[in-house]
């Protein structure tokens, strides 16, 4: 978003004025940033506070809720080509209940932290219709269970959102198995796709199963999923 302090722009009134600044005013208004952002909405003593719409010059959408010149309270954040995101901010950030779309129709619905998944929030896979469901901490999940659409689930605790330690296979017919899931980092990919929110490119894992009696095709779709 545009820093007032460095970026000149030109707001223009509800009665049809312009100024070349907001100071003091009170009502709605349009403001054009000299980087092409585009704030159209309320203005309370010159900063925007109320229901706005802004449009970023990389292509990112808002609209929604401002207090004190920041996104606050509720509202669509729609990133340019990356998904979209509808729910509570808090200091410009996701912060609170809300639900991230992304590209591939993958959805995260649940709770946020300081503009990452924190808290307790369900990832659907669009094109499988698993689930992971548990808890979050700083955009990744700790712990919670892998729902398959066929009744298997996984219970336990999880890194890069993939299981890691120890953790329990779950089958239809009331069988359950318990091991442990073995992490194995493999080498880097340059063009690696960056996490939403995270700032790091994922990391390509492979999930070894140990147990008595080892599950070797549970294993296999584990390391087919996307994480």
């Amino acid at each position: 978003m545009a820093d007032e302090e460095e970026q000149t722009y030109t707001l223009t009134m509800e009665d049809g004025t312009t100024s070349k600044t907001s100071w003091g005013y009170s009502g709605k208004g349009n403001a054009v940033y000299s980087n092409g952002e585009i704030f159209d909405g309320d203005f309370v003593n010159g900063v925007r506070t109320g229901k706005g719409k802004y449009s970023y010059a990389n292509g990112d959408k808002y609209e929604g809720e401002f207090q004190d010149n920041k996104k606050h309270g509720i509202g669509k954040l729609t990133y340019n080509g990356k998904g979209e995101y509808y729910g509570f901010f808090e200091n410009g950030k996701k912060h609170g209940e809300g639900m991230f779309t992304y590209p591939n129709k993958d959805i995260y619905s649940g709770w946020w932290r300081h503009g990452k998944k924190h808290g307790k929030g369900t990832y659907v896979f669009s094109d499988t219709g698993m689930r992971l469901v548990g808890n979050w901490s700083e955009g990744k999940m700790t712990d919670g269970k892998w729902l398959f659409p066929n009744g298997v689930s996984y219970e336990g605790t999880f890194e890069h959102n993939k299981p890691k330690g120890q953790g329990t296979w779950a089958f239809q017919n009331g069988n359950t198995q318990k091991g442990e899931y073995i992490q194995h980092v493999l080498p880097a990919d340059e063009d690696a796709e960056v996490e939403e929110g995270e700032g790091a490119p994922k990391i390509n894992l492979r999930c070894e199963w140990v147990s008595q009696s080892k599950l070797h095709d549970s294993a296999s779709q584990i390391n087919n999923l996307h994480s």
